[in-house]
Formats: structure tokens, C-alpha cells, sequence
């Protein structure tokens, strides 16, 4: 009789990538074991390491894999919608663990925690995207907003666009929030321009433009900081 079938190889290195996981954590894993695996449960049946190796080349690192959009995704060889859905939905899930946290319950205090939300939400984003964070009296975050998403080296903001969406809020203050796609955070002349013609215009509603932060995959600039407002 002919003996039962030998289990795939990579069997017994996904439950030990899982064992490691478990016991050390994200940590305990170098960045294309972590894609693979998570790349294992929508790739069940073959050996996803040559795979993982191969994304995370295509796209320079880990995090620029899940910033990449599913059409982007898709064009990588070996990479299906259930694999494409799946690096999508940590991503996402990221943001709504962050935003929950931060945006539901936070003031404006927790800057560091502001930042790390808004850097995962925007800092890997390709075009320029302006969002508006709307506070009440208690300096309590209300609202989030996008207001304007630009090329990759305009964004066109309106302050009466702004201005509306405070008191549809009923906000008593503001955070202006836009990232920088080339990683550069120095404020540019249009930056520091618009800034101070929504300073300007909240002001004449008694509106108080808290701060205007610049973000980018590996950092921040906070316009409040350095006494630019």
C-alpha cells in the first residue's frame, strides 16, 4: 500500500512563523515574514515566502506595501483580489484602530498620537491630500474632514469650504492637516500663505486655528511649533 502523501514543506515553517509570532511578536519577524504571513490566509496552499520576498522588492518596504492601492496590487505577479483585499484591509484597520482611539476621544494635548494617526492615514499617500480636524471648547476632537486631494505637488484649498464644514461641526477650533508625497516638510510659500488666510478668515467667526501640521511618511512639521501661525 502506498504510504499517506508527505505534507508540503512549508507546512511546518507557517506554523512556526505563527509560534514566533505569537511569542515575540511583529518584532520577531523580519519584514517579508510578516507579509507572509499574512499572505497565508489568503494563499492557503503554496509556499507564499518567494512571494512576500518579491512584493515588498516591487514596492521598497513593508509600508509602502500597504500603502499601495489594489489596482497597484494586482500588477504585481502572484498577487490575487483576495491577497490585494487582505494587505488593503490591515491597512484600514490601522487607521480605524488609530482614529477611533485618537479622534473619539483625545485633546488636542495628545499631539504625538494626533500625529501617528494622521502619519498612518496620510503619510503614504501619493497625491496631496488637506484635511481639517474640527475641535469644541474642551478642545476635544469632534470631526475629521478631507477637504481638498490634489496632485502630487498642489492641493487647492478654499477657506470658505473650511469655514462651512466648521460650523456644520458647531467647532470652536481647528487643525489644518496636509501631507507632503515627496517626504520634504518644509512649508512652502502656498502653504504659508493659505495658512494665514484661514487664520485669518476663523478668526472673524471666533474660530482658532490650533496648529497646521505637514506630514510625511517618516515625520512631521507642526506650523504652532516653530511659531509660524
Amino acid at each position: 500500500m502506498a504510504g499517506k502523501p508527505e505534507k508540503p514543506h512549508y507546512h511546518g515553517h507557517r506554523a512556526r512563523l505563527r509560534q514566533r509570532f505569537l511569542q515575540g511578536g511583529p518584532g520577531a519577524l523580519q519584514d517579508y515574514e510578516l507579509l507572509e504571513l499574512l499572505l497565508t490566509f489568503a494563499i492557503p496552499y503554496s509556499d507564499v515566502k518567494p512571494l512576500a520576498k518579491q512584493v515588498i522588492a516591487h514596492f521598497g518596504s513593508f509600508p509602502r506595501v500597504l500603502d499601495a492601492t489594489p489596482e497597484a496590487l494586482l500588477e504585481v505577479p502572484g498577487i490575487r483580489e483576495y491577497s490585494a483585499v487582505l494587505i488593503r484591509l490591515v491597512k484600514a484597520c490601522a487607521e480605524y484602530y488609530l482614529k477611533d482611539g485618537i479622534l473619539a476621544r483625545e485633546k488636542i494635548g495628545s499631539l504625538s498620537a494626533l500625529v501617528d494617526y494622521c502619519r498612518t492615514a496620510m503619510g503614504g499617500l501619493a497625491d496631496e491630500q488637506f484635511r481639517v480636524i474640527f475641535l469644541n471648547s474642551q478642545n476635544e476632537i469632534m470631526a475629521e474632514e478631507i477637504v481638498q486631494e490634489g496632485t502630487v505637488n498642489q492641493t487647492v484649498v478654499y477657506p470658505r469650504k473650511v469655514l462651512e464644514l466648521a460650523l456644520k461641526h458647531k467647532a470652536t477650533g481647528l487643525i489644518l492637516v496636509h501631507n507632503h508625497p515627496s517626504g520634504n516638510l518644509t512649508p512652502s510659500t502656498a502653504d504659508l500663505e493659505l495658512t494665514r488666510s484661514l487664520v485669518k478668515a476663523s478668526h472673524a467667526l471666533n474660530l482658532t486655528v490650533h496648529d497646521h501640521l505637514i506630514i510625511s511618511r517618516h515625520g512631521y512639521f507642526s506650523l504652532a511649533e516653530k511659531n509660524l501661525l
